[in-house]
């Protein structure tokens, strides 16, 4: 499934099978892949487990998972199940608390999903905003040990208009920790442009790249998308 601009009424639902889509990313050269529990992120807790559990069974490449992740004890089990990385968003505004004790539990293992609209922080699945500016609640994130950061603009979202790459790389600029751009890949150019502004940086760094509706939609092949980053020099 994916989303336009966060609005779960403009849901697009894609027919393959979890496992067998994520190990044809892989087998296309994938070096990452990103999970989002869509349905967890507005019920507050895992809903589509066993999707995720066959994507786990069918790659070897490291998976990071977001959505519905609200507890400690929700964390350490997907952890121990073999995700990667667990991505907390909503519980870095509303549960602080959770988020700097699971970076201590979980070195290296937790990213923060910032999804902003207008700068400011959106939480619970996107429905609602904060009045938190995402720079100052990434500046946090980065002091209690987070990972990375996985940068998304909702306006963009979906919409396969271009990420806000100026707006994540000025976050990576101004934080320690690396960003992930996300949000509006629709092209080859696209890319491009986040490749750049990577290679670009003078301080900071943006250490990859999400695609979603372009690889689903076929907009976009993962072997001409991997060729075209490498093409802008960024590893």
């Amino acid at each position: 499934m994916r989303l336009r601009q966060g609005a779960m009424d403009q849901a697009t639902v894609y027919p393959a099978e979890p496992g067998t889509q994520a190990r044809a990313w892989e087998d296309a050269g994938c070096r990452w892949l990103h999970v989002v529990d869509l349905d967890g992120a507005i019920a507050g807790r895992s809903v589509n487990a066993g999707a995720i559990a066959a994507i786990l069974a069918s790659v070897s490449v490291p998976v990071q998972l977001g959505g519905g992740l609200r507890d400690m004890a929700d964390i350490a089990r997907w952890l121990e199940a073999g995700i990667a990385r667990a991505i907390l968003g909503s519980a870095a505004v509303k549960r602080p608390a959770l988020v700097a004790e699971a970076c201590r539990a979980f070195p290296g293992r937790i990213a923060i999903g910032i999804d902003a609209r207008d700068g400011m922080v959106a939480t619970e699945g996107w429905v609602e905003t904060s009045a938190i500016p995402a720079l100052d609640l990434a500046r946090r994130c980065a002091d209690w040990g987070a990972a990375t950061i996985i940068h998304t603009d909702i306006s963009r979202d979906g919409m396969l208009a271009g990420a806000n790459v100026a707006a994540s790389a000025a976050l990576a600029e101004a934080l320690s920790i690396p960003v992930i751009v996300s949000g509006g890949i629709g092209t080859l150019d696209d890319l491009r442009a986040v490749a750049r502004a990577a290679a670009s940086l003078r301080s900071g760094r943006i250490e990859g790249v999400i695609v979603g509706r372009a690889l689903h939609d076929g907009r976009i092949g993962l072997a001409d998308a991997m060729a075209a980053l490498r093409d802008e020099r960024w590893r």
